[in-house]
C-alpha cells in the first residue's frame, strides 16, 4: 500500500508561516496527531525512532510507526548513527510519509552515550553523510529530509554545521535555540535568527512556544520560515488556531479521535490532563488526575463538562 503523500516543501514555499507539531516521546502519535491537523497545524512529526531496531524489527515497525491517508504531510523521525541504517529506514518510510528527520537535539544521558541524538552536532560530516546517502537511495525529488538540532555554544559552530548540511542537501533545518546541557533556561531566538541569515534553506525556530501570538512574535525575531512547538501544543493542542487556552470543542474531539483510535487509557488520559491543565481548579485535578478507567474518565467529562 502506498498512501498519498504531499510534498512538505510546497509548505515553506507559501508566505505563510509552517505550524509544526514536535517530536514528542509518547504524545506525538497518530490520534494526537489527527487532533492538532484540526487546529491549524500544517505539519506534523512522529515520536523519534530508532533507526537500528525499526529497520531490524517487524514488531518495532509495527509497534512505533501507525499512519493512515488523513495523517499528511508527515515527518518521520529517526535516531540514527550510521548513514546505511538511516538511509534503509527512510526507505521502508518513504511511501506512507512526506519525508524523514534525523534527530541531532535530544539531550538525553542515554541518547548521547549511544551516540544519538545532540551528540550529532560535533559531527557535521557524519551528519552530511547520512544526509546525502538518504537522498541518493530514496529517488523521490519530493522525499524531504531534515535535521532537528541544537545550537553549541560558540554559534559558528553550528552555522559551520548547518552550511554542511545545506550542502549535502538537507531540506530545512529545525533549530532547537539551547544548548545540550541547557533545560529551562532562556531560549536564545538570536542564535537562531544568526543561523537563518547565514543559510539559504527553510529554518524553524524551536523551543518555549505556547502560543500563536509568541509563534508570530520568535517568527518576527528569527525570521524563521516555520515554528514547532511541544509543550505549548500538549496543553493546548488548538494553540495554531489561535485559542489561548484549550476549548472544550477540543477536548471532545481529543475523546472522539481517541476512542476511534483505541488510544490506551494511559495516553488518553495524560493528554487530557494537559489539556486542562489551564482550566481546572487544584481539587478538580486531584480528582481528575487520580481516575483509573476510561469509564471513570468519560463519566467525570460528561457531568463536569458536557462532553460525552
Amino acid at each position: 500500500m502506498k498512501y498519498l503523500t504531499q510534498n512538505a516543501m510546497d509548505l515553506f514555499r507559501s508566505d505563510n508561516l509552517v505550524r509544526i507539531s514536535a517530536p514528542m516521546v509518547r504524545y506525538s502519535k497518530l490520534a494526537f496527531r489527527t487532533l492538532v491537523r484540526k487546529y491549524d497545524c500544517d505539519l506534523c512529526y512522529t515520536p523519534m525512532i530508532i533507526a537500528a531496531d525499526f529497520v531490524k524489527s517487524v514488531k518495532a515497525r509495527d509497534s512505533e510507526f501507525t499512519t493512515n491517508q488523513g495523517d499528511c504531510p508527515l515527518i518521520v523521525q529517526f535516531a540514527a548513527k550510521e548513514a546505511q541504517v538511516l538511509a534503509d529506514a527512510a526507505s521502508l518510510v518513504s511511501p506512507f510519509a512526506s519525508g524523514i528527520d534525523l534527530n541531532c537535539g535530544c539531550p538525553q544521558r542515554w541518547a548521547m552515550a549511544e551516540g544519538y541524538g545532540a551528540c550529532l552536532i560535533n559531527n557535521p560530516e557524519l551528519v552530511s553523510d547520512m544526509v546525502r546517502q538518504v537522498r541518493n537511495q530514496v529517488g523521490s525529488s519530493e522525499f524531504t529530509i531534515s535535521i532537528k538540532i541544537r545550537i553549541h555554544a560558540d554559534i559558528s559552530r553550528t552555522v559551520d554545521l548547518c552550511r554542511k548540511a545545506e550542502a549535502a542537501g538537507v531540506s530545512w533545518i529545525t533549530v532547537h535555540g539551547r544548548t545540550h546541557d541547557e533545560r529551562h533556561q532562556p531560549v536564545h531566538y538570536n542564535a537562531i535568527k544568526n543561523i537563518k541569515e547565514s543559510l539559504s534553506i527553510p529554518i524553524v525556530a524551536n523551543g518555549d512556544i505556547k502560543s500563536l501570538k509568541e509563534a508570530e512574535n520568535i517568527h518576527q525575531i528569527t525570521g524563521a520560515d516555520g515554528v514547532m512547538a511541544a509543550r505549548g501544543l500538549l496543553a493546548n493542542p488548538a494553540m495554531f488556531a489561535g485559542y489561548e487556552e484549550t476549548p472544550l470543542a477540543c477536548i471532545q474531539d481529543w475523546v472522539d479521535i481517541a476512542l476511534e483510535h483505541g488510544t490506551p487509557f494511559t495516553c488518553l488520559h495524560h493528554h487530557l490532563m494537559y489539556m486542562m491543565e489551564r482550566i481546572t481548579s487544584k481539587q478538580e485535578k486531584r480528582i481528575f488526575n487520580i481516575l483509573s478507567s476510561t469509564s471513570a474518565v468519560l463519566d467525570y467529562l460528561r457531568d463536569h463538562y458536557e462532553i460525552q
